[in-house]
Formats: C-alpha cells, sequence, structure tokens
C-alpha cells in the first residue's frame, strides 16, 4: 500500500456530513391538493413522488403481471404440469428472500393442486444457485425426480446448471431479480424483470415478488381454462405477509410497485392475518403484529429466517414459513431464534478480533478494510464486514478459509464505490487470484486463492482508488431539514410509522438546533436527554453514544413514539448531534 496511508484506529475517525435533501415543491402542492398530510407529502415529494397516483397503496394499482417477459410462457408451463400432474421442485436461495420466495411458491402451488416440494442449496456444500451439484440431489430428491425445477431468487447465472438439468431430461422454468450475465440459460423460460428487453416498469421486485407475479398470472391462466370461475381460485393476497418480508429483508429500492406489496403485507399482519411461521417468528422476537413495521421485517423476523442460512440448513426457516401447524411453527422459529443469538454471538467475536487487528494495525488501513481469519465462520464474514463498513466508512471485505483451502470472502461498500466494478477490474489485473465472484454496488461475494491475499488486497486498494478518485471517504447525513414546530407530536410520530420506509425511500430524519437542558448516561452507554425548541420540550435518546453534548447542539434525529404506562408521547432519536453552528 502506499505510503503515509492511516494505520490506527485513532486516525479512522470517521465524522458524518448532514446535508438537506432536496425539495420539490411543485409536487408538494400536488400532493397536497390530492389530500396528502403536508408533511407526508414534503417527504414523499423529497424522495420523488410526484403525483398521487404512486401514492396509491391498493391492490387495483398493482402493475399488472402481464409486462413481465415470459410470464405468460411460464404460466402455461406449469398450468399444463398441474393437469398432467408432473411433479415439480422448487430451488430457493438460503436467504430470506429465497426462503419466502419459495414459501409463496409452494403455498400458492399447493394451493391450485400441484404436485410440487423445494429443494434448498447449502452456503458450504453446493454454493449458490442451480448448479449441476444442486441438479444431482434433485435427482435423489425423497418426492422423486422431478419434471420441472422451478428457481426463485436464483438462476439467471446457471447456464452450466439448467445444461445440466435438460441433460438429465428435467425442464427449467427460472424466475429472478439479479442482473444477467452474458449468456442467459436455455430455460423453458425466464421470468426476470432485468433480463433483456423486459418492459416491466419496476426493475426491483425482490426475488419473492417475481415468484408472486408469476402465480398472478399462474391463477388467471387457470380461470381462463375454467378451471376457476373468472373471480376464483385461492386467495393470493393472503401472502402478501411473505412477500413483504421478503421484500424488505433483501433490501431491494421501494419504489411504489414495492412500497404498494409491503404496505399490503403489513396490513394483514396488523390484522391478526397471516401465516403461523410469521406469527412465530413475531412471538420469539418479541415483536408485536399489531404494530408490525418495516423495521420489524428488517431487523427482527428478516435475520432470524437469514441465522437458518448462514449457519446450518435454510430448510428450517422454509418450513417454518409454509407450515399450518401453529405449534410446530412455534417450534421452528424458537429453533431460529437460538439459531440467531448464536449467529449473533459468533459475529460479536469475529468483529472484536477484526478490530483488534485493526488496531494492531495488522492489517493497514487505506481506501478499504480487508480482514482475513482462518477460523472464521464463512456464513458470517458478510456481518462482519457490514460492521466494519459502517465503522471506517470504507468498501470492505471480510475473509474466512473454506474446506477446501480457497478463501470465501463477503463484501460491503459506500455509495461512492461499486463494489462489483471494482472486483471485475481486479480480476482482470491479476488473472487467477479470484476465482469467481458476483454482486452489485453495495455488496459482493467472491472466492480467492489463499496464496494470493496480499496481492488481492493492495490490488483492492488501488482498484477502489483508481474508480472513485478518492483515498478516504465520509458518511453523509441526508437530513429533511428542519421539523416543522406543528408536526412535532405522538400523533405525527405515529403516522410517520405507519408509513413504509426502507432502501431508496428512507425514513424521515430532520435536523434542528435545541437547547440541551438535561443529560445524563443510561446503562454508561446510552445517551438521555431532554431538549427544547422553542415552547417545546422533548425526550430524546442517542443509542451507544457517551460523549455528552454541548448546552446548544445541532442535532439530526427521527420523530418517534415513546409509550410508557398507557401514555404515548413524542421522543427523538438522535442520528447524529454537533455543537451548534459548527457543521
Amino acid at each position: 500500500m502506499a505510503a503515509g496511508q492511516p494505520t490506527s484506529m485513532e486516525k479512522m475517525v470517521v465524522t458524518p456530513k448532514l446535508s438537506n435533501r432536496l425539495g420539490n415543491d411543485l409536487a408538494t402542492q400536488a400532493l397536497e391538493a390530492a389530500g396528502v398530510h403536508p408533511l407526508l407529502a414534503r417527504l414523499w415529494a423529497a424522495r420523488g413522488v410526484n403525483q398521487s397516483s404512486e401514492t396509491l397503496l391498493i391492490w387495483s394499482a398493482l402493475i399488472p403481471p402481464g409486462k413481465l417477459t415470459h410470464i405468460q410462457l411460464a404460466a402455461t408451463i406449469l398450468a399444463d404440469a398441474i393437469t398432467a400432474r408432473k411433479r415439480l421442485l422448487i430451488i430457493a436461495d438460503y436467504d430470506c428472500d429465497g426462503a419466502t420466495a419459495c414459501a409463496v411458491g409452494i403455498r400458492a402451488l399447493r394451493s391450485m393442486n400441484a404436485v410440487v416440494d423445494f429443494l434448498v442449496p447449502n452456503r458450504f456444500e453446493t454454493g449458490y444457485g442451480l448448479s449441476p451439484a444442486v441438479v444431482e440431489l434433485a435427482l435423489k430428491h425423497h418426492a422423486g425426480k422431478p419434471d420441472i425445477l422451478i428457481t426463485v431468487d436464483n438462476g439467471i447465472a446457471s447456464v452450466d446448471g439448467v445444461e445440466a438439468a435438460t441433460a438429465a431430461g428435467i425442464d427449467v422454468v427460472i424466475t429472478d431479480h439479479h442482473l444477467p450475465g452474458d449468456t442467459l440459460p436455455q430455460a423453458l423460460a425466464i421470468v426476470n424483470p432485468n433480463q433483456p428487453g423486459c418492459g416491466f416498469p419496476s426493475k426491483n421486485l425482490a426475488g419473492v415478488g417475481v415468484i408472486f407475479y408469476l402465480m398472478l398470472a399462474l391463477r388467471a391462466e387457470l380461470r381462463e381454462r375454467g378451471v376457476y370461475p373468472p373471480d376464483g381460485g385461492p386467495r393470493l393476497d393472503m401472502l402478501a405477509d411473505l412477500v413483504a418480508l421478503g421484500t424488505v429483508a433483501d433490501v431491494v429500492k421501494l419504489d411504489a410497485n414495492n412500497r404498494l406489496l409491503v404496505t399490503q403485507g403489513l396490513q394483514k399482519m396488523r390484522n391478526g392475518r397471516m401465516q403461523p411461521g410469521i406469527r412465530a417468528l413475531f412471538a420469539v422476537a418479541g415483536r408485536e403484529p399489531r404494530q408490525a413495521s418495516g423495521f420489524d421485517l428488517g431487523f427482527a423476523l428478516g435475520p432470524r429466517i437469514n441465522a437458518a442460512g448462514r449457519l446450518a440448513d435454510m430448510s428450517i426457516g422454509i418450513n417454518c414459513l409454509i407450515t399450518d401447524d401453529e405449534a410446530h411453527a412455534l417450534d421452528l422459529a424458537r429453533q431460529l431464534d437460538a439459531m440467531n443469538q448464536e449467529r449473533r454471538g459468533i459475529e460479536t467475536t469475529m468483529r472484536e478480533e477484526a478490530l483488534a487487528a485493526i488496531e494492531a494495525s495488522s492489517p493497514i488501513i487505506g481506501a478499504t478494510v480487508c480482514v482475513y481469519n482462518p477460523d472464521w465462520h464463512q456464513g458470517v464474514v458478510g456481518l462482519v464486514a457490514s460492521r466494519l463498513k459502517e465503522t471506517y466508512w470504507r468498501p470492505t471485505l471480510a475473509f474466512a478459509r473454506s474446506d477446501t483451502g480457497e478463501l470465501r470472502g463477503s463484501g460491503r461498500s459506500i455509495p461512492d464505490v461499486h463494489l462489483r466494478d471494482v472486483l471485475d477490474l481486479v480480476s482482470k489485473r491479476y488473472p487467477g487470484i479470484i476465482l469467481k465472484f458476483g454482486g452489485h454496488a453495495m455488496a459482493a461475494g467472491l472466492t480467492l486463492r489463499e496464496d494470493a491475499y496480499d496481492v488481492f488486497i493492495n490490488g483492492f486498494d488501488a482498484a477502489v482508488i483508481e474508480l472513485s478518485g478518492r483515498t478516504s471517504f465520509d458518511p453523509v447525513i441526508e437530513t429533511d431539514g428542519s421539523l416543522e414546530s406543528g408536526y412535532a407530536n405522538a400523533d405525527v410520530a405515529g403516522l410517520l410509522q405507519q408509513q413504509v420506509w426502507g432502501a431508496g425511500f428512507p425514513a424521515p430524519i430532520f435536523r434542528d438546533t435545541f437547547h440541551v437542558r438535561q443529560q445524563r448516561l443510561l446503562k454508561e452507554k446510552h445517551l438521555k436527554l431532554n431538549l427544547e425548541r422553542g415552547h417545546q420540550r422533548f425526550d430524546a435518546i442517542w443509542f451507544n453514544h457517551s460523549d455528552m453534548l454541548p448546552e446548544f447542539a445541532d442535532v439530526a434525529y427521527r420523530l418517534d413514539q415513546n409509550v410508557w404506562n398507557g401514555v404515548i408521547s413524542a421522543q427523538l432519536i438522535i442520528e447524529y448531534a454537533c455543537e451548534a453552528g459548527s457543521r
């Protein structure tokens, strides 16, 4: 690495920059005129919502399935297969999106009288997607040799796997949402909004969204054939809870169509109409479905499903989501909760080991962070990379050694650096050291020759500097400016909590100057404050921050509800604060 780069944690403290999100006055006025709450109108307009039709979160506003390339062909193939009693086998993925997609497929197909089962690859044995090794497992499946494989949340890159299936006399229907490579698999049908030539307006469907759309098209095909009356057949809207969970957990952009899907799912949960497995996951997470939010899906339910794929077998997660037995669902949810506790312990140990190595200046940090320990758990390195990325605000890769002696790495990036493009550049500059890689702008995975680690980390750092033109990066907290005093109350906090926020549609963060009236530490690590602005006083908390604030502070915060002894009041959750006027 270049001389003069920082080598210790003390030099690596990152200080966020605050910026105000650009508003859109015309769109705000149009939304207000359509009856949208003035604050929501301002917030939505600043996030790209230009007209009231984009705020319609009812089923009739859903983009029609027919706009997806090959969806009618795939629906016809599956309808024929159901009629012929062919064996269908869903090939799932080992993350929450893959698990919920598999559950949607299993529940919908069985409700339409299909003969269907599932197979999910093991992260450590067969890797991601439909590979020839997975086809071998499919041939030995306990339900018998399948006639058709249906991929969910994978398959668009499975050229060899589809070829192996075809050679074995098995047809393949692909449903996926990932970006395709240069060559598409020779499947019977490919349903993917991101394949070349597909005119589907939303390119942001998660894998669970794609299979849900195919099930809608299949039901329409069966209606057309007279199997069901024109408005008959199974109630697929009852799967909205699964669609919402997978969509949020996969951190896809919440465009208008995805917000509709997530909203419908959350409404089902709040009304108590959900799969037994979803209800059980709420229970073991200690969350209340009647107040279900996107935060619950992304940070409580999703990680428990993901823990199965990280540490053991995702079949446990899928079975939790497809069982109708409440007691069995609760037992599986408890197993998932225990796995998640184990995962958290492993992650904490690995993160502390990585931080200790960095503090000892090994490895040296430059424009990037790379850490490796041969004893680390392969299924958790991505989470460690994510934590270190947040700590140092640099593209970060964490590696563990596989049973075959190769290094398995997982990376997380920042908005300034497209991680997959960086890995592509390194692979071209140093042919043969990266055995395989894949991913997208913010996350990627790779397999590396162990003896090439030192060469790789230098090449990775140089590639990041070249492609970004920078050697250091600072996080930016984008705020929505000042919160109008008339809206700084518990009712508006509740209104904001009811909305769907997430990737590409971030939850509002406001920015104001406050007089710090009182402050104290909770549990020696959380700062509890009483803040004053104008004639209003607020309780506030800054989690995992122990330094006291000056008397007057600029504060970036979220407006939240605090419930205590049945009384609901407004509370501020601080994201960042500094001396007033210093930034």
